[in-house]
């Protein structure tokens, strides 16, 4: 072979070499660049930022456990006037209640987590207490079995249910009791026996019915 053939085989060879390496640079370059975007996209979805892929979230949504005391409501209507109550309701999940857990003697929020919120479009009479249409916080004050407990309707709104001015106090007004034939696991508020003017506002856990009379005024 002479020298220019030998030039020339040189010269391709070097030239091979060289777009060998450029196309082992631009792979090493993708690698490099999918990978990052892996570790990204894994740690925004980590983080919950806004940019987050929906199905790494989603087997946590699956797995989500129901609240221990989940929202509630009760609602009746008198003399075409609504009355609501909006609160948490818990469960005795195998506790003694009444004594223990919600104490004789003191304020209780008749529910969990917020306050329990009482609003009337009209005036009512609550047993023997004057409730001017309004928004209010109900809680009660329990009392041992032969006392009568007491319902009571606060001025303070939009606080956490273990906040308690007494003297924000609308009024208080003795319920009524029963005794259920067997043990209630969800606590409850309700309205019952409702005619077109008056209703019964009943509160019920564990073997305990504690209710009222309420009329539109």
């Amino acid at each position: 072979m002479g020298r220019r053939g030998a030039e020339t085989v040189s010269s391709r060879v070097a030239w091979w070499a060289m777009k060998t390496s450029v196309r082992s640079a631009l792979a090493a370059i993708l690698v490099a660049g999918s990978a990052a975007m892996f570790l990204h996209v894994k740690h925004a979805s980590a983080q919950g930022e806004p940019g987050s892929m929906p199905e790494m979230n989603a087997p946590q949504a699956q797995n989500a456990k129901p609240l221990p005391s989940p929202p509630a409501q009760a609602e009746v209507t008198l003399n075409g006037k609504a009355v609501t109550i909006h609160y948490n309701s818990p469960r005795m999940r195998g506790r003694k209640i009444m004594g223990e857990l919600v104490p004789y003697g003191k304020q209780w929020r008749t529910g969990a987590n917020p306050a329990t919120s009482f609003v009337t479009d009209g005036d009512l009479m609550i047993g023997d207490l004057h409730v001017p249409a309004g928004k209010y916080t109900l809680s009660t004050l329990p009392a041992p079995p032969g006392t009568p407990w007491q319902l009571i309707i606060n001025k303070q709104t939009g606080q956490w249910g273990t906040e308690y001015h007494q003297d924000q106090d609308l009024g208080r007004t003795p319920m009524q009791h029963a005794t259920l034939p067997s043990p209630q696991e969800d606590m409850s508020i309700s309205f019952e026996h409702t005619t077109k003017n008056s209703t019964e506002l009943h509160v019920r856990w564990e073997t305990t019915d504690e209710w009222v009379k309420i009329e539109a005024h």
